[in-house]
């Protein structure tokens, strides 16, 4: 069904003007509550057949995997079929954590495993297809103003929705679609960190996230390297293979500069880190991304 234009919504979009990140409204979970109903299926009561129908098994799933992670015997206190427990907590639960780990492996769920059985959809009443119901929970964040996005399987932190559609999105894109898997788990896992509030530990995952692509790079191009080499040096090395120009030295040297700076040991006193800067190196990493594997694309 989608998402329908209406006069209140436009309205209160010109009042928006920041993410928020510490709720998740009413509207916003009975919204969410809907696309799983259109791209997971109901729970069909009964007993025979009814009782291994494919959308019971995806929702005992969801609900047992959440339970054995927060050591529960159930979501809700209610005697009542999993889908009832997961609809419970998506509108009971009161940490934002939690809700957020119950859109995340729902919405995983419907990218990878729903994703795989689309021959029995109809079997288990599903109207809404795995890549429209992920454009739809990600629209239905940006309208309500909440800082966060359904990614690669994760849901992630968004400071600014132009940086994350126009660098953070095509990062992920093209590491997938161009072979760099493992920079890619880096740089969902900096994401990952950020959400969390492990700022440092997120300024290393992007760091690392930009090396594995510059060393990928490298491999690919059939370059030479010790194994040993850090930020630094590979740029260089780059730059002499003529993948990017000279002038975008100091540009790229930014990264290794925030990772050595904030990521290292840090002496006696402990220095906190502002979110934004947390935030502008992994905007800075996805930048950096894009402009390597795009100028690589250029010489293969």
């Amino acid at each position: 069904m989608g998402i329908t234009d209406i006069f209140s919504k436009r309205n209160n979009d010109n009042q928006k003007s920041i993410f928020k990140y510490d709720e998740i409204p009413e509207p916003l979970r009975v919204q969410i509550g809907h696309i799983w109903e259109d791209a997971i299926g109901r729970y069909v009561n009964g007993v025979g057949y009814y009782r291994d129908h494919a959308s019971n098994e995806t929702w005992d799933y969801i609900h047992k995997t959440l339970c054995k992670e927060y050591g529960l015997y159930s979501l809700s206190e209610e005697q009542c079929y999993s889908i009832d427990h997961c609809y419970n907590f998506l509108n009971e639960e009161e940490s934002v954590e939690r809700v957020l780990d119950i859109i995340e492996l729902t919405f995983r769920v419907i990218d990878t495993e729903v994703r795989k059985d689309q021959w029995n959809w109809a079997n288990k009443g599903i109207t809404q297809p795995p890549d429209e119901a992920i454009e739809e929970l990600n629209k239905r964040f940006q309208e309500h103003g909440i800082g966060y996005q359904y990614l690669n399987g994760k849901i992630v932190r968004v400071d600014s929705e132009y940086i994350y559609r126009e660098a953070v999105e095509p990062a992920v894109s093209l590491m997938l679609g161009e072979g760099f898997e493992g920079a890619s788990e880096e740089f969902m896992n900096a994401h990952e960190h950020f959400k969390k509030g492990k700022d440092k530990e997120a300024i290393v995952e992007a760091g690392k996230a930009f090396e594995s692509v510059m060393k990928s790079i490298c491999s690919k191009m059939n370059i030479k390297l010790t194994g040993k080499e850090t930020a630094n040096p590979l740029i260089k090395i780059l730059i002499k293979n003529e993948l990017i120009p000279e002038y975008l030295e100091n540009s790229l040297m930014g990264q290794p500069v925030l990772r050595n700076k904030h990521a290292h040991g840090q002496g006696e006193k402990s220095v906190p880190l502002p979110r934004y800067t947390v935030a502008y190196a992994l905007h800075l990493c996805a930048t950096n991304i894009v402009l390597l594997i795009e100028a690589y694309k250029t010489k293969k």
